[in-house]
């Protein structure tokens, strides 16, 4: 039967994968009215996305998804083997940062199947697969949206707000009209999913041996997976035939002693939108931009989208910040995402070195780089990877003398209260509210009366934390147990505002608190 569908609402959401999923938790938790479809009636179970870094984990908390709601293996290390060379490069990813795992490894199915049973939590979020999008145009207030459902019925659905999570090949970007620029590799790569491998490994690896590059990793489920490039002249249908896949495993298992779960070939893009946004239509994830995954960030620059945006849609819709404020999401997100895509394309190059004379000169840089002291953190700590902080944006220029970067993610620690013995993480008590915290200072008093009511209509509230073992601090402060916030962000007397995504919009001394708040509320347009 058709599914009644709302006549209006705040944000039509195109594409329920993962980036679509969870920015539709998103949105429900901020209470934006939302309709979120889908074509298709069930989740994609191909081989897809399999590594999450602590900044993806970070946004999914933010979305609702408490720790151990859907499994991880966490990854301690990343290692390339050179059949010149042998171990020739490591990076390091144990242990834990922001409160996550530096790197994990998932199964995304179970993901995607978790973040829409979410949904049913927030009455705010209507759900409807089986729909697809058949074309909009946009007016002065709003997108008029034409959608078929499943019997073939069409209707139309108007949204002040139309976002595009539906992936590479994405129908709303075709309908933008917006260019997405880019290069395809002429290599193609199949993916061998397999479960109950003996004597499994514990880590990633690439084996970059020019004749066949090969990564191979280890995930939830006891699961392996490894990524076979082609050789010129090698097609899909051979390169799936069992005796294939058979030789392909040989030197790590016996193929007759294992469950191969999943195959498929893949063709790999590097590819970015102009635009992620124009005019009332915004894109995401896959739609907006496409990442070889040599450095597993594909799904996590497109949740890195989702965290980005849902909350100024928010802002937005509740009437607390002018429209103008969409405008950065593009001026914030592109210039991160480019960056990914480059560093993922030289990883390429590095894991797949085209004959033996060029895994010579590239695989003998790395390991001779590994070896002096200056360059090695680039590598080993991942200092190459791009930090996610914004070089123009919502936030006000300049930077104070804290540690604390404008336009940079708030550190996350553990905190705890007089009336919370138990330690909480400190983004669980920041909420989806836009903070004013004080380190170690009680900004709530000290904030004039007319700003603080302004403070509160923009959706702001007042939040302190306190240095360990601080004397004297007013009750509902929160004690920092870990001294990544207090005074390891902030020193004492320091104020902060702070989105719900976790950037730092403003920051100074608790004697600049009134300037910080006006310039903060100019930023965000709000109604005085």
């Amino acid at each position: 039967m058709t599914t009644p569908l709302p006549d209006t609402v705040d944000v039509l959401l195109v594409g329920l994968g993962p980036v679509g999923a969870a920015a539709a938790n998103l949105l429900g938790r901020y209470g934006v009215r939302t309709l979120a479809i889908d074509k298709a009636s069930d989740v994609f179970t191909m081989p897809r996305a399999i590594a999450l870094d602590n900044e993806a984990l970070r946004i999914l908390q933010l979305a609702g998804l408490e720790e151990g709601a859907f499994a991880t293996h966490a990854i301690a290390k990343v290692q390339m083997h050179s059949p010149l060379f042998g171990r020739y490069a490591r990076a390091n990813t144990a242990g834990e940062q922001d409160g996550h795992p530096r790197l994990v490894t998932f199964y995304q199915p179970e993901l995607e199947r978790t973040l829409r049973a979410r949904l049913a939590l927030y009455s705010c979020v209507q759900t409807v697969l089986d729909t697809e999008l058949v074309d909009y145009t946009e007016t002065a207030d709003g997108v008029s949206a034409t959608l078929r459902q499943a019997d073939g019925a069409l209707a139309t659905v108007r949204a002040r707000y139309l976002v595009g999570v539906d992936g590479a090949s994405s129908p709303v970007r075709q309908r933008t009209g917006l260019g997405f620029d880019g290069q395809t590799f002429s290599e193609d790569w199949l993916v061998v999913d397999a479960i109950g491998v003996p004597d499994p490994i514990d880590h990633v690896e690439f084996i970059c041996d020019p004749r066949r590059p090969t990564p191979h990793m280890v995930a939830p489920g006891d699961r392996q997976r490894w990524e076979f490039k082609l050789a010129p002249g090698e097609t899909r249908e051979q390169m799936e035939r069992p005796e294939k896949i058979r030789e392909l495993l040989a030197p790590w298992c016996d193929i007759d002693q294992v469950t191969i779960e999943r195959t498929a070939v893949y063709r790999f893009h590097a590819r970015i939108v102009e635009r992620f946004s124009r005019g009332r239509v915004f894109l995401a994830g896959d739609a907006a931009h496409i990442t070889p995954p040599f450095v597993g960030q594909g799904l996590v620059a497109g949740l890195r989208d989702a965290a980005n945006l849902c909350w100024k849609l928010a802002w937005v819709v509740h009437g607390r910040a002018a429209s103008s404020i969409l405008d950065s999401y593009d001026t914030e997100r592109r210039p991160h995402a480019k960056s990914i895509i480059q560093l993922a394309l030289l990883m390429g190059r590095l894991v797949m070195p085209r004959n033996r004379l060029g895994a010579l000169c590239v695989h003998g840089t790395m390991a001779l780089l590994q070896r002096v002291p200056f360059t090695r953190p680039w590598f080993q700590d991942l200092k190459i990877k791009p930090a996610n902080s914004f070089r123009c944006g919502l936030f006000q220029p300049g930077r104070g003398r804290a540690r604390l970067v404008r336009g940079g993610l708030l550190p996350q620690g553990l905190v705890r209260s007089a009336t919370h013995a138990a330690c909480l993480p400190s983004d669980e008590v920041l909420g989806l509210n836009l903070s004013l915290i004080g380190f170690g200072c009680d900004a709530q008093a000290a904030l004039a009366p007319e700003l603080r009511a302004r403070w509160q209509r923009a959706g702001g509230h007042v939040v302190q934390l306190r240095h360990r073992g601080q004397h004297a601090a007013p009750a509902g402060s929160w004690e920092d147990m870990t001294d990544c916030l207090v005074p390891g962000a902030a020193p004492v007397g320091w104020v902060a505002v702070v989105r719900p995504d976790r950037t730092v919009l403003h920051d100074g001394p608790l004697d600049q608190l009134d300037n910080i708040v006006r310039e903060s509320l100019a930023l965000l347009g709000a109604a005085t």
